[in-house]
C-alpha cells in the first residue's frame, strides 16, 4: 500500500509532476486506510457514506493533466473528506441525525462545489455531532459509537467537527471540511494535533449546510499543516449569492484581500513568518485558563505556557490582558443557542420536504444522553426567536463584548489574544455520560472558543504540544490565536510562526 501519512498538498502534486503517482493512486491508497483503519482494525469511526465516484474523478484529472500538462486547479487531485453537516450531491447526508437516513441531496454545498472546481477529490463524509449541537462525537447517525481519538483510542476527538479533526489526524484524506458555529472546527483541531480556521463569518459560504446559529455559523479548514489550511480557505472563501452574508467575502475582496492573491501567500517561507511573530504583540488571556489546582486544567496550562514561553524567547511580546471580570456570565448569556437554533434549522428543513419540518419532531424533549442536553433545549426552543424576550439583550450583549475585545487589541497594538482552545486534554469517551461535565449542575465543558464564536471574529488554532502529566500523558493541546475581522491572513502567518517557533505536530502512533 502506498504510504500517504503526513504527505502534504505541495509533496502530493510533486508527486504528479514526477509520475511518482497519480491522482487515482493517491485516492486510492487513502481509501484502502479507511477501509484498513476507520471501518475495521482500530475503528476510528471518522467517515460516514463513501463517494462511489471518488476513484472515477480522479481518473478524469490524470487524463486532463496528461492531456494538458496543467492541474485542473490549486488542489488538484487532493482527497478531502467533508463534514457530514454539508449537502454532497449523490453521497447520504445525515446532519448527525438517524432521523434524515436516507437523506441523499443532488446539489452540493456551495463549498463543495467549489473544492471541486479546484480540484478536490471529495471521498466522502465524516461523522459529526448531532445536528452539531454537542461537545462530545456520539450521534444518532452512528447509532451513538464514539468516534475515537488517533493519539489515544479511549478518548474522544470532540465536536461537533469530530470526523474530520480524526480523519486528517488519522491520515484518512490530506484535507477535511468542518463547521465552527461555538468552537467545532478548533476544538477537534486541538483535540486531534491540527490546523483549523474559524474565518470572520461570511467570509466562507454556508449555502448547503445544515445551520445551527446562523450569524455565527462559519465552514473552516482542517490541515495537518498551516499552508495546506491556508491552500483550503483559498479555495472555500468567495462571495455567494445564495448566502446575503458572504457579502463580507465581497469587503474582504474590495478591501484587497488576501494580499497576493492567496491566503497561502509568503506561508512557505517559515523563516519570515517566524520573523512575523518574534516582532508581534500578543495579549495572553490568562482568564480563560483553567485553574491550576484541577490536574487536567494544569496539563493543558504546562504544554500552552511552555508553547508561549518559546514565543517569548525568541522575542514575541507576550502581554497579559484581561476582559472584564463578568465575563463568564457574559459569555453564556450571549449566546443565542436556545433562543434561535431551532428556527434557522426549521428554515433549512423546509427546503427539504421529505425530512421532518421540525427538530422538535426530531429531538425528545428529555435527552437520551446527558451530552445531548444541548441539542434537546435548542430543539425545543422558540419557533420565531422575536418571540424570546432575552434575544434583546443576548445581541446587545454580544455587540459589547465584541467592541470590548476590538478595542482592547487595539488599545494595546496587540496582532493577537492567545489562549487554550479548551482547558482540558481530550476527554475519555466514558467522560459524555459519566457526569463529568455538566452544566445544570455548574460543570459546563470547559471550553475557551466562545470568545470568538459570540464576537463574530476569526481565530485560529495551531498546535501546542502533548501533556505529559500522568493524569492525562500523552495527548494533543492546542493554542488558540483570536485576531480581528478580516484578519485570517495575518492569523496564518502568526499559525505558520507557532509552527515553526513550537513545532507541536506529531503523527499518531502505530497502527496509524
Amino acid at each position: 500500500m502506498m504510504d500517504v501519512r503526513e504527505i502534504t498538498i505541495a509533496q502530493a502534486h510533486n508527486g504528479f509532476r514526477t509520475s511518482a503517482f497519480t491522482a487515482r493512486d493517491l485516492t486510492a491508497a487513502f481509501l484502502d486506510r479507511i477501509a484498513t483503519l476507520d471501518k475495521a482494525g482500530p475503528g476510528i469511526n471518522a467517515t460516514m457514506a463513501l463517494s462511489t465516484t471518488a476513484l472515477a474523478e480522479a481518473e478524469a484529472l490524470d487524463a486532463h493533466f496528461a492531456a494538458t500538462s496543467q492541474f485542473r486547479g490549486p488542489l488538484h487531485g487532493i482527497p478531502v473528506l467533508v463534514k457530514d453537516q454539508a449537502d454532497t450531491a449523490g453521497i447520504e447526508t445525515n446532519y448527525g441525525s438517524a432521523a434524515t437516513r436516507g437523506n441523499v441531496p443532488t446539489t452540493d454545498a456551495t463549498v463543495v462545489r467549489t473544492l471541486k472546481a479546484a480540484g478536490a477529490v471529495v471521498l466522502g463524509k465524516t461523522t459529526m455531532a448531532e445536528w452539531a449541537a454537542s461537545w462530545f462525537s456520539a450521534n444518532g447517525a452512528t447509532d451513538y459509537a464514539p468516534t475515537k481519538n488517533p493519539y489515544n483510542l479511549a478518548h474522544d476527538v470532540g465536536a461537533s467537527s469530530g470526523g474530520s479533526g480524526a480523519a486528517v489526524a488519522a491520515n484518512f484524506c490530506i484535507l477535511a471540511v468542518g463547521e465552527d458555529t461555538g468552537g467545532s472546527v478548533r476544538v477537534p483541531s486541538s483535540f486531534c494535533n491540527l490546523v483549523g480556521l474559524r474565518p470572520t463569518p461570511g467570509l466562507v459560504p454556508r449555502t448547503g449546510f445544515c445551520p445551527l446559529i446562523r450569524t455565527q455559523d462559519t465552514p473552516g479548514p482542517m490541515a495537518r499543516t498551516v499552508v495546506d489550511c491556508a491552500h483550503m480557505l483559498d479555495a472555500m472563501a468567495g462571495f455567494d449569492s445564495a448566502d446575503e452574508f458572504t457579502g463580507v467575502a465581497a469587503t474582504a475582496a474590495a478591501l484587497g484581500l488576501p494580499r497576493g492573491g492567496s491566503y497561502a501567500a509568503g506561508l512557505e517561507d517559515g523563516d519570515r513568518c517566524a520573523d512575523t511573530v518574534r516582532g508581534a504583540r500578543i495579549g495572553v488571556l490568562r482568564q480563560r485558563f483553567g485553574p491550576s489546582s484541577d490536574p487536567h486544567c494544569a496539563a493543558v496550562n504546562t504544554v500552552v505556557d511552555a508553547a508561549l514561553e518559546r514565543l517569548r524567547a525568541a522575542g514575541t511580546t507576550l502581554v497579559d490582558v484581561q476582559l472584564s471580570a463578568d465575563l463568564d456570565a457574559t459569555l453564556d448569556f450571549a449566546q443565542t443557542y436556545l433562543v434561535r437554533s431551532r428556527s434557522d434549522i426549521n428554515a433549512f428543513l423546509a427546503t427539504k420536504p421529505h425530512l421532518p419540518q421540525d427538530i422538535a419532531t426530531i429531538v425528545p424533549r428529555t435527552p437520551v444522553r446527558p451530552d445531548l442536553d444541548l441539542v434537546s433545549a435548542m430543539a425545543h426552543g422558540p419557533q420565531d426567536p422575536l418571540d424570546d424576550p432575552s434575544l434583546a439583550a443576548r445581541l446587545l450583549a454580544r455587540d459589547a463584548l465584541q467592541r470590548q475585545v476590538e478595542t482592547l487589541m487595539a488599545t494595546l497594538r496587540l496582532d493577537a489574544l492567545a489562549l487554550p482552545d479548551v482547558q482540558v486534554p481530550p476527554p475519555r469517551h466514558d467522560d459524555a455520560t459519566s457526569g463529568r461535565f455538566d452544566s445544570a449542575a455548574g460543570r459546563p465543558f470547559p471550553t475557551n472558543t466562545f470568545l470568538a464564536s459570540i464576537t463574530r471574529l476569526p481565530a485560529v488554532t495551531v498546535p501546542a504540544g502533548f501533556t505529559t502529566a500522568a493524569v492525562d500523558a500523552g495527548l494533543p493541546v492546542g493554542l488558540e490565536l483570536v485576531g480581528l475581522t478580516y484578519t485570517e491572513q495575518h492569523l496564518l502567518t502568526l499559525a505558520r510562526g507557532v509552527e515553526v517557533l513550537v513545532g507541536g505536530r506529531r503523527a499518531p502512533p502505530a497502527p496509524l
